[in-house]
């Protein structure tokens, strides 16, 4: 037994020591540039077909090999990828979410690239670097990880490289080389993973696919380590990797044996799930690209195109049709993509795993082996199918909850990795499974049909998605999540509802996959295929159903029409462009047309400028009966409406319902109309307020009063503690003792969604505005989320913020500053809000704005709504509040009329 235990032991640390090189290399390439580099698995099985390729099939001797694959190739390989890859989003300061698509990216071009170079079959003769022994190997690591947290630690490229990660323009600024540290970085980073990749070869399946695979399933050995401590990555990578070993000596009899086999052949991967789900979170930086402009619609020609080519495989017959077959089931899978991804701009690298358990389902319910339910037919197995896997949609959704960019990525990543491996690969739920086409839909082209007629209803699903209440709020929430919560969007729930539909629509198209193919095949739905789908979406496009059917047609068509991989090289080489077009090639392609307009614009002659002067003259002349001059239309300047003038009492010198604008379009009477009529009184309290942050008071026993009916405002040095005070009443951030109230009800425990449908509204320092949608749908987000039931509200708001014209149909995306922080401010007030929280709602404003501004606030207290100010600007805070509370270290130092308050701060500045 000792022997046995000892043998097995020896093994286990074989494994760990792979496991914890890649854990060395995960680690240092993201604290050298702050990515995890979902390429790392496929970094090392481009060096093990290397290496492969130099000793067996050129006949170079090993040394040689290994010295052009480890010294030459995967450091080459590393920095060319920091150079054309990473080293631009990075420079450009690109959205963090960008790089984890571009690494995706690399990982889908180098798996394809090695498909179409070496094929698609698996190697069992990969040269031998390391001998069996594992002490030579956990030598390897002991060093590696030594020599490394050297460097780190005690070394000034150690100090340059966590500078940079930190904030690479100061770094740069500071006179530091970061293009030289982040390639240094990658450059190692990729050494780590070739090594890896040559010593797993010999001992597993060398493909394109599976070593890549089983890389990246230990990468919870770099999450454990919250991706800075290399001796916790080699630790748990060892003991993870003995006690996998060690679980090979239990066999229980009973419905056990098969379960407790897969976890011991699979505790990286169980590792990995505990990791992503369990563990503090990591890299929460962001989400999906923003797409930066509104989304023009798709031309009708464009549909008519591609209902064109949907209809033509009607014609096809033999392999071409059964081919074809395939194209509308994984274009219901993309869908499924574009509401998770596209629409609720949530990452999600599982959605193989929820296709592939549709067709699954469906198989077990037409064989009447699914537990408790009898055998159905095959139509109504994929309806039931359907409704079995959406509630699972939870699994991804509720991480999904308080997760973002990467740690959602992990998150799904490793859920489709489980359920490939404890499901799919489990022989004991696949054996000996058939499945059927549905009774009159036998043939190719008959099931056809029936896709086409499936494929639009996930498109009429697809589409109502994006209309009305529930699409502008899915569309706030991935423009900017906490500006939509502050709108009163549940965001919680709003995710969880993408999350299911999004599973609904992968099992949909799975299963019909499923059906097209006559069986089920676990390989089909592999979590490499939710990576390359999920590429394929975002580069087509991620908002884009057209986009959608589009990669579905590409990667079903070039698979079939040339060798396996060509269709990933593709897809891999636009996703690490992503940086360059985020919305998708149409959008770039519809950029560079736009361009090159502009470029064109014809010129007026000089009677045609005279008669158009002429023409402004004529509409910018004062209606009959108004005492000042309409403002200028700002179609006519630099498309940003005026600035709204002081709100006055409607006297009815007005005309028509409520609902509508008696002016022409683009100008606003000098006086706008009254503002929405006050709500109920309330004041928000604060009592006791305390808050850290890794253990930094940031908030020290505050007590506050926003009273209803005046202006409250916050002034005192950066770090104070004023964001965090605001953060605590806007509820964003709770606090860790205190209470805040509103009106005598304690909402210290509402989220802040729960306290904006009470009455409690906000703007950011930031400007929180949803660029993808109109000023109006703006506007008309914090109506609807606010639960108002005035269907005038939002009218009102538009009007009295001056944006009723022409600017109202403009996407916010693009607008100036001054526009943006009127829609903002409109967008809360459409709410009805009892109280309203402004974080430095000056910034960024010229002095004409600032003064219309001033004189809306002034307005709406008048009106008894309860505001409350946090700005660095002293005149405007003069001239606006009643009351100025002085913040400093946490507390509240002085409080009085601005005047007094104002004049003692002045005083104790110039004497300091």
């Amino acid at each position: 037994m000792s022997t046995l235990t000892y043998d097995l032991t020896l093994a286990g640390l074989s494994v760990g020591s792979a496991a914890a090189l890649t854990g060395i290399g995960l680690i240092v390439t993201y604290r050298a540039t702050g990515v995890l580099n979902f390429a790392h698995g496929a970094i090392a099985m481009v060096c093990a077909y290397v290496l492969r390729q130099c000793v067996v099939e050129w006949g170079w001797p090993l040394w040689a090999g290994a010295a052009l694959t480890l010294l030459v190739l995967a450091p080459g390989l590393g920095m060319a990828l920091e150079r054309f890859v990473f080293r631009p989003l990075s420079v450009l300061g690109s959205d963090p979410a960008q790089t984890l698509v571009a690494s995706i990216g690399v990982f889908v071009l180098l798996v394809g690239g090695a498909a179409l170079v070496w094929g698609q079959g698996a190697r069992d003769d990969a040269p031998e670097l390391v001998s069996a022994d594992p002490w030579g190997q956990l030598a390897v690591v002991l060093v590696l990880a030594a020599a490394v947290g050297t460097v780190m630690r005690w070394t000034r490229f150690g100090r340059e490289l966590r500078a940079v990660v930190d904030d690479r323009q100061l770094a740069v600024l500071g006179g530091i080389d970061a293009d030289r540290v982040a390639a240094a970085g990658w450059a190692f980073g990729s050494f780590t993973a070739g090594l890896t990749g040559v010593l797993l070869a010999p001992y597993v399946r060398l493909d394109p696919y599976g070593l890549p695979l089983l890389v990246m399933e230990v990468v919870a050995v770099a999450v454990a380590a919250r991706m800075r401590s290399l001796p916790v990555a080699v630790v748990v990578a060892l003991g993870i990797g003995v006690a996998q070993s060690q679980l090979t000596r239990l066999h229980p009899s009973g419905w056990g044996e098969p379960l407790l086999q897969a976890v011991g052949a699979n505790l990286f991967v169980v590792a990995l799930l505990l990791a992503a789900l369990a563990l503090p979170r990591i890299g929460t930086r962001d989400a999906l690209p923003r797409t930066a402009t509104a989304r023009v619609p798709t031309p009708p020609g464009a549909w008519i195109v591609a209902a064109v080519l949907f209809l033509l495989p009607l014609g096809f017959a033999g392999s071409d049709l059964h081919t074809a077959v395939q194209v509308p089931a994984l274009g219901v899978v993309l869908l499924s993509l574009v509401v998770v991804t596209g629409r609720g701009g949530q990452i999600s690298l599982g959605q193989a795993a929820y296709a592939g358990l549709g067709a699954l389902f469906t198989a077990l319910l037409a064989a009447g082996r699914f537990p408790g339910l009898p055998r159905l037919p095959e139509l109504a197995a994929l309806a039931v199918a359907v409704l079995l896997v959406a509630p699972l949609g939870l699994l991804t959704g509720w991480p999904a909850i308080s997760r973002q960019g990467l740690a959602l990525a992990l998150a799904t990543f490793a859920v489709g990795v489980g359920v490939s491996r404890f499901v799919f690969a489990q022989p004991y739920a696949v054996s000996g499974l058939s499945l059927g086409r549905p009774a009159g839909f036998d043939g190719d082209r008959a099931y056809y049909v029936l896709e086409l007629f499936l494929l639009v209803a996930a498109l009429l699903a697809t589409h109502a998605l994006r209309r009305g209440r529930t699409g502008r709020a899915l569309a706030a929430m991935r423009d900017h999540e906490a500006g939509a919560s502050a709108a009163g969007v549940r965001v919680p729930s709003l995710k969880l509802l993408a999350f299911v539909a999004g599973a609904a629509l992968a099992a949909l198209g799975g299963g019909m996959l499923g059906m097209g193919l006559r069986a089920f095949d676990p390989g089909a739905y592999d979590p490499v295929r939710g990576l390359l789908w999920f590429a394929a979406v975002v580069v087509l496009g991620a908002d884009s159903t057209l986009g959608a059917l589009a990669a579905a047609a590409l990667l079903v068509g070039l698979d079939a029409g040339a060798r396996g991989g060509l269709a990933a090289a593709l897809i891999g080489v636009l996703a690490v462009l992503v940086g360059r077009f985020p919305g998708g090639p149409y959008e770039a392609l519809r950029t560079a047309a736009g361009q090159l307009r502009l470029r064109r614009r014809a010129v007026l002659t000089p009677l045609g400028e005279r008669v158009r002067s002429g023409l402004r003259a004529g509409e910018q002349r004062p209606a009959a009966g108004r005492a000042e001059a309409r403002q200028p239309d700002p179609a006519a300047t630099d498309g940003a409406p005026p600035p709204p003038g002081p709100p006055a009492p409607d006297h009815g010198s007005r005309t028509g319902g409520a609902g509508e604008n008696p002016h022409p379009a683009g100008r606003v009477p000098p006086s706008t109309p009254a503002p929405p009529p006050a709500p109920a009184p309330g004041t928000l309290t604060a009592r006791h307020l305390h808050a850290r942050y890794d253990g930094f008071t940031a908030l020290d026993g505050v007590d506050l009063d926003v009273p209803h009916g005046r202006i409250t405002a916050i002034v005192g040095p950066n770090g104070a503690g004023k964001s965090t005070l605001f953060h605590c009443l806007a509820g964003t951030h709770r606090p860790s003792h205190g209470q805040v109230l509103l009106g005598g009800r304690d909402v210290t425990r509402l989220a802040a969604h729960a306290r904006t449908r009470l009455g409690v509204a906000r703007t950011f320092q930031q400007l929180a505005v949803f660029p993808s949608l109109t000023v109006a749908e703006n506007v008309r987000v914090g109506a609807e989320q606010g639960r108002v039931t005035d269907p005038d509200a939002v009218e009102r708001a538009l009007r009295l913020l001056g944006l009723d014209g022409p600017v109202r149909a403009l996407p916010a995306a693009g607008l100036p500053t001054g526009t943006l922080r009127r829609v903002e401010l409109a967008r809360a007030l459409a709410g009805s809000p009892r109280v309203l929280l402004l974080d430095e709602p000056a910034a960024g404003l010229d002095t004409a704005e600032v003064t219309a501004l001033a004189k809306v606030l002034k307005a709406l207290a008048a009106d008894g709504t309860a505001l409350l100010v946090v700005e660095h600007d002293l005149d405007l805070v003069a001239g606006l509040a009643d009351v100025v509370h002085v913040m400093t270290a946490g507390r509240i130092v002085a409080s009085g009329p601005p005047a007094r308050v104002l004049d003692a701060l002045g005083a104790q500045e110039a004497r300091a």
